[in-house]
């Protein structure tokens, strides 16, 4: 495998970028002038460290993290995959947090009003610390799609979303994954936004029978890289 040995800078404008008509919230919500650098502290590069004395084993299980008289609804799925540097090399120590809607499309949040019902014990949440390899292991209910206003029918293809934290809250990148397969992922708005394909196929993570549990769950495999020509995409990029 021929590896981008040399220190690669975020390349913004391969990000999604912050204003795309396509997606009509980014009409509003995107900024008009010039962003502004500011220059991080000591403290904010520093910390807070991320430890597995404030997790819980129970938190990377999103079916049972939540649950309170019973399963949750939906397909049992595992999600995995490594946190990577341009390298290819693991990225140990790194906080991943999950948030997806259940197994009918819903999220469990206040402004959410799809008809959907809400699984009430399904939380929705979970996060996990990548091991020496730079691994993280979740279970979880495989999301459904949903509606969302934007154009007259969109809806968003079944993911999830990742928040990944380095050494300090001002240290997080945020992306998505899709499911391979699914034909909702080419009428998708939002990702719609990004003009390269093969970065936008970076972003589906894929059927993966090894790491599947027989007769529980299939496994789905999400590979995320932080930088260099196949780095994931992410939002909030300046």
């Amino acid at each position: 495998m021929d590896l981008d040995l040399e220190f690669a800078p975020r390349d913004a404008a391969a990000h999604p970028p912050a204003l795309a008509p396509i997606y009509r919230s980014t009409l509003l919500r995107a900024p008009r002038q010039p962003l502004l650098s500011l220059r991080s502290t000591l403290t904010e590069i520093t910390g807070p460290i991320f430890g597995e004395s404030e997790l819980d084993p129970i938190d990377a299980d999103l079916t049972r993290n939540h649950a309170r008289d019973g399963d949750p609804i939906g397909e049992r799925i595992i999600l995995h995959g490594r946190v990577l540097d341009g390298d290819a090399r693991a990225v140990p120590g790194v906080l991943v947090e999950i948030w997806q809607a259940n197994a009918g499309g819903r999220y469990r949040h206040a402004n959410d009003s799809f008809t959907a019902a809400i699984d009430p014990n399904f939380g929705g949440c979970g996060r996990v610390i990548t091991d020496a390899e730079g691994r993280y292991r979740f279970r979880t209910i495989r999301p459904g799609p949903y509606p969302f206003p934007n154009r007259e029918n969109d809806w968003r293809p079944a993911h999830i979303h990742y928040s990944v934290f380095g050494q300090g809250f001002s240290q997080r990148l945020i992306t998505q994954s899709y499911f391979e397969g699914d034909p909702l992922i080419a009428r998708d708005a939002i990702l719609g936004t990004m003009p390269d394909v093969a970065a936008r196929q970076r972003l589906v993570a894929t059927l993966d029978m090894e790491a599947s549990a027989p007769f529980e769950a299939l496994a789905w495999r999400f590979d995320i890289v932080l930088r260099g020509r196949g780095a994931s995409r992410f939002e909030s990029v300046a």
